[in-house]
């Protein structure tokens, strides 16, 4: 595991962090109107037991924030990398799995923005190219508003090797297009699925595309061209999770 330390910023990021057993935080930098606020949303459970705590201004947390022009909140944490989880080992035993795969996608506000959907609508976890993901990036945790701390993030070396192997153990790969036959809603959803998204612009990659089963759009108004890859899978999990409520 990559133990190397990194910064984070944002309330939601740094309280997610803190309120995961799994998630070493080495040091946390607050005003002292944040640490009320902590303690105000966390009135059984003091977070910030066992965490090096120190209190800055608003202008000194700036330094932490400046170069991604981002909101601090009053929050900043120095963390470390969660333990990866193995892809192989978490679909064993398990049905009714469904996973998003990124193929392509780097834009860390994008990447985070998924990620909280997926949480939100408890989408078991996503796949992203290891050199794709920004691991480290103030901008997906903030993006991510705290969620990354629930959702399986595997981060594999290749993506067409990893639907090779996710397809021999039955799972059913929809990529996402504009131009897909069949609208996403008329599919029934059942069993494993792999929702494969590719990037803005220029899609899927042509040979990984060669891996889905089916090619499906989300049917929007003709006039408009494309949807923002977080609004597209916002959608469709917003869609199945309708589904598995009326099936349950």
């Amino acid at each position: 595991m990559n133990k190397s330390p990194f910064f984070i910023i944002g309330q939601h990021a740094v309280i997610g962090a803190l309120r995961n057993p799994r998630r070493k935080v080495l040091r946390v930098f607050l005003t002292e109107e944040s640490k009320k606020n902590i303690h105000k949303k966390n009135p059984n459970n003091n977070l910030l037991n066992n965490v090096k705590v120190y209190f800055k201004t608003k202008k000194e947390l700036d330094k932490y924030s400046t170069k991604e022009k981002l909101q601090h909140q009053g929050y900043v944490a120095e963390i470390e990398h969660l333990e990866k989880p193995n892809l192989k080992e978490y679909i064993k035993n398990k049905n009714d799995i469904t996973l998003i795969c990124l193929d392509g996608v780097t834009d860390p506000r994008n990447i985070g923005s998924v990620i909280r959907s997926a949480a939100s609508f408890n989408i078991d976890g996503i796949i992203i190219k290891e050199r794709n993901f920004p691991k480290d990036s103030k901008l997906m945790y903030k993006a991510a508003s705290g969620t990354i701390e629930d959702l399986n993030i595997f981060e594999v070396s290749n993506i067409n090797s990893a639907l090779k192997n996710l397809k021999e153990k039955n799972f059913w790969v929809y990529g996402f297009d504009g131009n897909g036959k069949k609208n996403f809603t008329d599919v029934d959803w059942k069993g494993n699925n792999i929702l494969l998204f590719g990037s803005e612009g220029s899609g899927m990659h042509k040979h990984t595309s060669k891996y889905a089963d089916f090619i499906v759009r989300i049917e929007i108004n003709k006039r408009v061209d494309s949807l923002n890859i977080s609004n597209s899978a916002a959608i469709v999990f917003h869609h199945l999770s309708y589904l598995k409520k009326i099936v349950d």
